[in-house]
């Protein structure tokens, strides 16, 4: 059970944001990033108003990659960015996963050139990982969501649910 009280019972709050200073950074987080179910959605929009681009290297992508990205390895952004994207396009980047931040410096080559930029919180791994399909050499693929990163579609949010060697009697 968690307690919680109004002083600070250890170090973890010793120092604390302002509530504008909070209101600021979380405002500011969104400006940079957007997660994977967030990108889905938008991408299922007749129009969604950016393109996605995978920034991942040519084996990376053969394995797998979210449909409709464009392949652009971070090292090719600078070189051919301006030939493959028109200026002022709004841009989501993606990398491996969350362990990666390919997608940030790719973030950053794409802001440096002035295109409008945002990363793909969580990358291909996280895509996969909450059950959205993605293209192979083999076509289309898609495998379960993982009971850990989506809830909705697992049934965490009531009943029994086993994943690998857990299972949550909720």
């Amino acid at each position: 059970m968690t307690q919680t009280t109004t002083h600070a019972a250890s170090d973890l709050f010793e120092h604390v944001a302002t509530q504008a200073d909070a209101i600021a950074h979380f405002r500011g987080r969104l400006g940079f990033e957007a997660d994977v179910s967030d990108v889905a959605a938008a991408l299922a929009e007749p129009e969604p108003g950016f393109v996605l681009v995978d920034t991942r290297s040519d084996e990376s992508w053969a394995q797998g990659h979210v449909p409709g990205a464009l392949h652009l390895p971070r090292r090719c952004i600078a070189a051919e960015a301006a030939e493959r994207i028109p200026a002022g396009t709004q841009v989501v980047v993606y990398c491996w996963g969350p362990g990666c931040n390919g997608a940030t410096r790719a973030a950053l080559e794409f802001a440096l050139l002035g295109y409008p930029v945002k990363e793909m919180i969580g990358g291909f791994e996280y895509w996969v990982r909450e059950g959205f399909a993605f293209d192979t050499a083999d076509g289309l693929a898609q495998l379960p969501p993982d009971a850990l990163t989506n809830v909705a579609e697992t049934g965490l949010a009531g009943g029994t649910v086993v994943n690998a060697d857990i299972t949550c009697a909720c």
